[in-house]
Order: structure tokens, then C-alpha cells, then sequence
């Protein structure tokens, strides 16, 4: 089978397309020939930390395909079932034509829903998901701000907040202004010309996407009981919040910082509102295999509106 596989020597890094042996499927573990797969931060940055690399070589945690042959004792799926999942505790391993992962880690994927946009959805939606409704308790009628609302876990925060009844406020670039107002926010902010931080304003609840503030300065806009999860960010940012955010907290309003986990139950949850039509994953390009290092040269730039996908 063909695989992009990340190579590393002394003075380079790179994605190469090889071909490599097709993997035979393990107890408990279904073969899936891989129709789609999408791009997400953890694939790049660890590329640019040079940590946490799969095992195999071959990066890429979204998975959309059919189930060509299954191992012993698999009992959710059989052959020729239609599935997605986020493979990321299994090694990753997406950028490839085959993979052969336990079964817990899939889902069936609804008739109805295109192999390429299912690809937008296991990461980043639950990512999306783990934020909004999780840390961030959302309920009806809360004032929420989503600051960073272009890519893939934004363009999900905004429409799931205003899923669970929420008047959502989102910050982006000029060029996101319209995007954010289809998906659901009430109000959109240009973040180059008003710095919501230094405003009079109040916020029930703060989702930090891709934000660079310091931690006062979303607690500053918080309102009593208010919560601010802090989703990304660069790595500065994410240290920060670990080291500082519990100091923070103390009080009424809180900092809390999201660690995303996998979990099935989530992705049957929001893939079911992809499928009725109540979240739109937004995609903004789509490359080939043989594209994966030039697809993976661009989200690494942070400009991407919506998600890349990777068709196989």
C-alpha cells in the first residue's frame, strides 16, 4: 500500500510517500481502507517539536473508509461498514491507503454524509464538543465569547454553542467576519480593530481557540461565576495555563484548561448533528495523497478557514 511517512535525519524532515507492506488486521482490530482523512494541530506540531511521532511513521488521526476484513473477536463491525474515528491513541496512521486499528476507536458514519466532510469531524468537533459543553457547562441564554473562531475546533465552537442556546460572540480576522456570522455567532469582532480584552464588556463564558492574551485579561472580561477554557493556543500560551490558571481560579471566576481525550460517545454525538444538519463542518481545501506535505506545509501556516482534508 502507499503511506506518507515522516522521515527525519540529522538535517531534514520531511513527508515522503513510500510503499510499505498493507497491514493484516490483529484481535480486535478491523482493517480500514482509507477514503478520507483531515489534518489537525497535534500532527504539525508534533512534526515541529520533534516529540511524539507515531511509531509507524505515519501521522494523521482522522479516518474515514470501509472495514475490509476484521480480526478475531471484533463484534461492532463487519465487512464493508462504513466507519470514521479519531485513531490518535492507536498511533494515528490516516495518511495512508490502509490501517488496521482496535475497534473501540470507530464509529459507523450516517448514509447521508459524504466521506470527505465526515473527515472534518472526529477531532476537531469533539475537540470543539469537550469545550463548550464540558469545561465550559454551557447553557441557554449565557453570553459567550469564542475568541479564534477560523479553523477546524472553532468553526464547531461557535455553531455548538449556539446549538445548546448560547448568544455567541466570536473573534477572528476580517476576512472570517461572514463565515462566523452563518455559522452562528450573533455578533462578530474584527480582533485587529477592537481588543474585546480592554473593553467594558462581560462574558458569562470565554473560549480561547487561538488567542494571545494574558490569563488576567480574559478573567478581567469574565463575569462573576464566569468560566474561561483555554482550548489551544501556542505552546507559551498553553504552559501558562497550566502553571497559573489554578492561581487564577481562585474566586468565583474560573480558568480551566480543556486536554481533549477520544471518546466514541462524543463522536456519535456531534457526527449525528452533522448528519441532521444542525453543525456544518467547514472545509477549506482538499488534497491528494501524494499532496499530504504541501497540505501539511499550509495548516502549519495557521491560515487555514475550516478544515484540510487529505482524500485517499
Amino acid at each position: 500500500m502507499k503511506a506518507v511517512i515522516f522521515e527525519k535525519s540529522r538535517s531534514a524532515a520531511a513527508l515522503v510517500l513510500r510503499d510499505i507492506e498493507k497491514p493484516i488486521p490483529r484481535n480486535r482490530e478491523v482493517l480500514v481502507r482509507i477514503h478520507a482523512s483531515s489534518l489537525n494541530a497535534l500532527d504539525y506540531r508534533s512534526m515541529q517539536m520533534g516529540i511524539g511521532s507515531p511509531k509507524s511513521g505515519i501521522f494523521g488521526a482522522d479516518i474515514v473508509g470501509l472495514v475490509e476484513a476484521v480480526g478475531l473477536g471484533v463484534t461492532r463491525f463487519k465487512p464493508g461498514d462504513s466507519v470514521l474515528g479519531d485513531i490518535s491513541d492507536c498511533g494515528s496512521g490516516g495518511f495512508s491507503e490502509y490501517v488496521s486499528v482496535v475497534e473501540d476507536v470507530l464509529v459507523l458514519k450516517p448514509a447521508g454524509v459524504p466521506d470527505e466532510i465526515a473527515a472534518a469531524v472526529p477531532v476537531a468537533a469533539v475537540t470543539a464538543l469537550q469545550a463548550v459543553r464540558d469545561k465550559g457547562a454551557m447553557q441557554p441564554g449565557l453570553r459567550v465569547l469564542i475568541y479564534g473562531t477560523s479553523g477546524g475546533v472553532g468553526t464547531y465552537a461557535v455553531q455548538l454553542a449556539a446549538f445548546f442556546g448560547a448568544q455567541v460572540t466570536a473573534v477572528c480576522s476580517a476576512r472570517n467576519v461572514a463565515q462566523a456570522h452563518s455559522l452562528g455567532a450573533s455578533e462578530v469582532i474584527d480582533y485587529a480593530l477592537e481588543d474585546v480584552t480592554a473593553s467594558d464588556r462581560s462574558f458569562d463564558r470565554i473560549i480561547v481557540i487561538n488567542g494571545n492574551h494574558l490569563l488576567s485579561a480574559y478573567k478581567r472580561i469574565l463575569a462573576p461565576h464566569g468560566i474561561c477554557v483555554m482550548v489551544g493556543g501556542s505552546l507559551r500560551q498553553i504552559f501558562k495555563t497550566m502553571l497559573f490558571g489554578p492561581f487564577l481560579s481562585i474566586g468565583s471566576r474560573k480558568i480551566r484548561m480543556l486536554a481533549a481525550k477520544s471518546n466514541v460517545k462524543d463522536l456519535e454525538f456531534v457526527i449525528g448533528l452533522v448528519a441532521a444538519g444542525k453543525v456544518r463542518p467547514v472545509i477549506d481545501r482538499q488534497y491528494s495523497l501524494e499532496q499530504t506535505s504541501e497540505a501539511m506545509q499550509y495548516v502549519s501556516e495557521g491560515h487555514a478557514q475550516g478544515k484540510v482534508i487529505i482524500t485517499i
